[in-house]
């Protein structure tokens, strides 16, 4: 059976669609609060990241994968990732600069009030977005397949 003969992976269904639309914005709220929430209950970035790129995938397979790839873009992907990193290591290393040690928190509370809560929560949302930006880039990779391994000939003896 060639390639072309073969049925496609997706295959359109208004209820899938429909439920995932409606479900969709519930799921990475309940992200953003597994995220906020982390310093103070079970949860924090990493877990909400996960449910974050969780919600990519819903729309992958609501949609296909080939329209949801071309909707997130690869750049909006690398941008989560990359400022998740620098969030993350700005907010670290602004401690060092103002004499202490990496994320310790409290040397921000001379310049604003509650830094520290702000400081841990802004911590977790860069967390997420790294988690999250892992997890959809994951996806689209064993999306994408091994096909182009499998057509190529190999060589007769």
């Amino acid at each position: 059976m060639s390639g072309e003969d073969r049925p496609g992976l997706y295959v359109e269904s208004t209820i899938i669609m429909t439920t995932v639309r409606v479900v969709a914005p519930f799921v990475l709220t309940f992200a953003l609060f597994v995220m906020f929430h982390g310093a103070n209950s079970p949860g924090g970035g990493f877990q909400g990241g996960v449910i974050a790129g969780s919600v990519v995938m819903m729309l992958a397979f609501a949609y296909g994968i080939d329209s949801t790839r071309e909707w997130v873009d690869v750049r909006v992907v690398a941008s989560l990732a990359s400022g998740g990193v620098l969030l993350f290591a700005a907010i670290g290393l602004g401690t060092i600069l103002l004499g202490g040690n990496f994320l310790e928190y409290h040397l921000y509370e001379r310049f604003l009030s509650h830094a520290t809560a702000y400081g841990i929560e802004l911590v977790e949302l860069g967390i997420g977005g790294i988690v999250a930006s892992v997890a959809i880039g994951l996806f689209f990779l064993l999306a994408a397949g091994y096909g182009h391994a499998v057509d190529t000939p190999e060589a007769e003896e």
